[in-house]
């Protein structure tokens, strides 16, 4: 064999008393030029991706309009990759009339508590959510067409307002459940339930029995019980943004302004309960020492230290920076709604999950600082922060946050359209479970060979 080292010309048979001699020079200019041309055919195919893609991936670094970010008349733009380029799913939303007990999960077990009640604050995302997917033109009313299907049930309102108790919780959904043959096809994979509070899925008590393999929708993703106990998975569930009032986030003017920096009272503030949390705790009396920089008011349930929802809002936009500590569990609605009166929120809550991630650079929009640092130092870093650099937070704000509105999915931009990109996600067409089985023609069965057609409720749950 020839060595690449010699300068003896190759011998390539009858061909070779045509051919030029093949040197070292000749075979160095072509590995270059096979080099060469791949790594521009690659830099085409990129540059040709990023300006045919319809659906490039937010980067609120850039300025740019050609990247898609636009605020009330605009759209942000999910990447492609993992997502698709346009939504295309199809989820059939159970009737509260069709499965007996489904009635007791919205409305309580004699039907007194009235759904207005519980588009109220955080319960109000389980509301929402089921009645914008009513009116979704991702809507199936056939059951054998439908990726995903959506169980209603407004849980968290009807416990807290006595409707139903954490025993009669666990026994109706048990019933649900076993009156659902396509749950129990899938073993629950491709079946929505929504868990809008801090105590996440464990309001249903025998959720890990029943529904650990189903897709949750919750703000809460690190820890869902006092236990130290999740029920979140992250190759799963869906985090979701908090239910924000309605009268700031309707469309043209919210019913509390935000104010110009110059006239802001304060440095920071923070508006919630201490209920004894070592955060909380720091920050009120942080405020005692610095009390022309840092506004935190312990407030309380009742009485004159309550502030009402105007009020809560008028004080909270009366600071360059919202501090979100955390609480009974590491999300807070207080995160969302800073948004709104366009202040720069700032995390105070090491575990929390943020929704939407792969589309909103949350380092661009908001600070993240160590809740075992609240101290004077803090307070010092945020003081070093020019106006110019708030200002640009705050501009960058308000072009995500229509994200964190519950309208529906026609619009350009809502928390449900992004919860959409996010089941797409999640669909998958092939639903094994350790109950299903299936034969040589296609049709599946179950344990008793007995075809999925003619599955009868209530059917045994694991």
């Amino acid at each position: 064999m020839a060595s690449l080292t010699s300068n003896k010309p190759r011998n390539f048979g009858a061909y070779s008393h045509y051919a030029t001699p093949c040197t070292r020079t000749h075979q160095i200019g072509a590995l270059f030029l096979v080099v060469s041309t791949f790594f521009v055919t690659r830099l085409f195919d990129q540059w040709f991706s990023e300006s045919n893609s319809v659906t490039p991936v937010i980067d609120l670094r850039r300025t740019s309009s050609s990247y898609g970010i636009k605020t009330d008349n605009g759209i942000i733009r999910w990447p492609e990759r993992g997502y698709g380029s346009h939504l295309s799913l199809k989820i059939y939303v159970y009737d509260e009339n069709e499965i007996d007990g489904l009635k007791e999960l919205l409305y309580g077990r004699d039907g007194s508590v009235k759904t207005t009640a519980c588009l109220k604050g955080q319960w109000g995302s389980q509301v929402k959510i089921h009645k914008l997917l009513l009116e979704s033109k991702f809507r199936t009313i056939k059951k054998d067409e439908a990726d995903l299907f959506f169980v209603p049930a407004y849980v968290k309102c009807v416990r807290m307002l006595g409707g139903l108790n954490d025993k009669e919780i666990n026994q109706t959904y048990v019933k649900v459940l076993s009156q659902m043959p396509y749950f129990r096809r899938s073993g629950g994979r491709d079946h929505i339930f929504v868990f809008p509070s801090g105590a996440g899925a464990h309001l249903f008590r025998s959720w890990s029995t029943f529904i650990n393999r189903s897709i949750i929708l919750t703000p809460e993703a690190d820890r869902t019980d006092k236990k130290d106990t999740t029920a979140f998975n992250s190759w799963k569930d869906i985090i979701i943004p908090g239910n924000v009032d309605d009268a700031m986030t309707k469309n043209g003017q919210p019913d509390v302004q935000p104010l110009p920096l110059s006239k802001r009272k304060y440095l920071a503030n923070y508006l919630g309960r201490a209920q004894g949390k070592a955060g909380r705790l720091k920050l009120i009396d942080l405020s005692k020492q610095f009390p022309d920089k840092l506004e935190c008011p312990d407030l309380k349930f009742s009485g004159t230290e309550k502030f009402g929802r105007t009020t809560y809002f008028e004080h909270l936009r009366n600071a360059k920076f919202c501090l979100a500590p955390r609480g009974e569990s590491s999300w807070t609605l207080r995160f969302y709604e800073s948004f709104f009166v366009e202040c720069v929120p700032v995390l105070l809550s090491d575990h929390a999950e943020l929704p939407f991630q792969n589309v909103i650079d949350y380092a661009q929009v908001s600070i993240k600082w160590p809740s075992t640092r609240i101290g004077s130092e803090f307070l010092d870093y945020l003081t070093s922060i020019s106006d110019r650099d708030i200002e640009g937070m705050i501009a960058r704000g308000r072009k995500i946050r229509c994200l964190f509105v519950y309208g529906p999915d026609s619009a350009p931009c809502s928390a449900v359209k992004g919860i959409l990109w996010e089941l797409q996600r999640k669909v998958r067409h092939f639903q094994q479970s350790t109950e299903t089985f299936w034969l040589h023609n296609g049709s599946f069965v179950n344990r008793e060979l007995v075809q999925f057609s003619s599955w009868r409720p209530p059917m045994p749950l694991p």
